[in-house]
């Protein structure tokens, strides 16, 4: 099951508008044309990706490696996300965003990872720019994520902020249930 909706690998994405009422986009940080440039290919569809390299990737970047079988799942169940590929390593993500959500107020992104061999270059903020913008052409306003307190300042810049407006955001944890 793919995306609904979501534009094809090689229908661009829409540039993200600051609000309702504006109409020119603003443009991403880096064009797609810059990022072909460099050897650096977009996906929207989980169709080509490696999940035995996405695994890799997210247990580089501190995640805990997870079942195949589990990630493809998750995949089908995700409403939108963009990996990028380099040229020299055919169906491998080098970054990688999805998000899920009802589909009309609210959307929440996860697996936010850039392999370490190609951080520092924008990928993440690529990933990103790209994620938000389709999520805010669908008309979804509430995005939300989760983010470790050492890259929290990476997300900042993109818009996101911790506890806006005094809102606190709650997890389930077994570990915190009061014994009954």
């Amino acid at each position: 099951m793919l995306p609904l909706g979501f534009p094809t690998p090689t229908t661009p994405l829409h540039p993200p508008k600051i609000s309702a009422t504006l109409t020119t986009p603003i443009p991403f940080s880096i064009s797609d044309a810059a990022l072909a440039s460099r050897g650096f290919a977009l996906h929207t569809t989980p169709a080509a990706l490696n999940l035995d390299h996405l695994n890799t990737v997210f247990a580089s970047v501190g995640f805990p490696k997870r079942d195949t079988a589990k990630i493809r799942t998750a995949l089908d169940h995700t409403d939108a996300m963009l990996w990028i590929e380099h040229a020299k390593s055919a169906g491998k993500p080098v970054a990688f965003a999805r998000a899920t959500g009802d589909g009309v107020f609210n959307a929440i992104i996860w697996d936010v990872v850039v392999d370490p061999s190609f951080q520092g270059i924008g990928l993440g903020k690529a990933v990103m720019e790209r994620l938000v913008a389709e999520l805010l052409h669908r008309g979804i306003l509430n995005i939300a994520l989760y983010a470790e307190p050492r890259v929290v300042g990476f997300y900042r810049p993109l818009g996101f902020a911790a506890d806006p407006d005094g809102i606190r955001g709650m997890v389930y944890s077994r570990k915190h249930q009061k014994k009954r």
